[in-house]
């Protein structure tokens, strides 16, 4: 069955000072969202939740990475990137995870930016106005610090009991006034490597 979208936001958010000092170039970030029917609502214990996956990601994988890609202008401005999903009080955080935990979803945002790195993400459960957390990292360089950054984020009316909020979400640009160094300087500090950064 095809996967029903209510509907579909793009919230696009510039920081022009930070501390109360102007950025030298502005950070934006960029969220794009669809709120659609859980294709699990009312069906109780699924056991294999496979053909609504291959159903319905590919579809919300496309359609969310041409929205951040129509906004931003292009895969390549593209920095740093993540995903979440909100499922309803109805549903399971299976759900939830189902329709952004997939090759067949991650891939599309992934190949459109020339992505290395995982996709951040979350996955969790709300009513309607939940909060929204995507957080964001490098796209080919998971301890660059200066792109661990959070889109903050809701939607009055979603998810409702039965629905799921599926997002992705981009930077062009890191913080503004970055200044906490970085991983692979703490571990050449602590004598560890990339491997194995706790030294366990």
């Amino acid at each position: 069955m095809p996967i029903q979208i209510r509907k579909t936001l793009l919230q696009v958010e510039t920081t022009l000072i930070e501390g109360g000092k102007a950025a030298a170039t502005p950070l934006k970030l960029f969220a794009a969202m669809a709120v659609v029917k859980n294709p699990w609502a009312e069906e109780g214990f699924v056991d294999d939740l496979k053909p609504e996956i291959h159903a319905a990601a590919p579809v919300l994988g496309e359609l969310l990475t041409k929205m951040i890609l129509d906004a931003v202008g292009s895969g390549n401005a593209v920095e740093a990137y993540g995903k979440a999903a909100v499922v309803g009080l109805d549903g399971e955080i299976e759900h939830a995870s189902a329709l952004i935990h997939t090759l067949r979803f991650g891939n599309h945002f992934r190949q459109a930016v020339g992505a290395k790195s995982y996709l951040a993400f979350t996955n969790t459960r709300g009513p309607g106005n939940a909060p929204i957390m995507i957080p964001l990292m490098d796209k080919n360089d998971e301890g660059r610090r200066s792109h661990y950054l959070t889109i903050q984020t809701s939607i009055p009316d979603a998810p409702a009991a039965d629905e799921i909020v599926v997002a992705l979400g981009a930077s062009v640009g890191g913080r503004p006034h970055h200044r906490i160094g970085d991983r692979y300087q703490d571990l050449k500090d602590l004598g560890q490597d990339v491997a194995n950064p706790a030294g366990v």
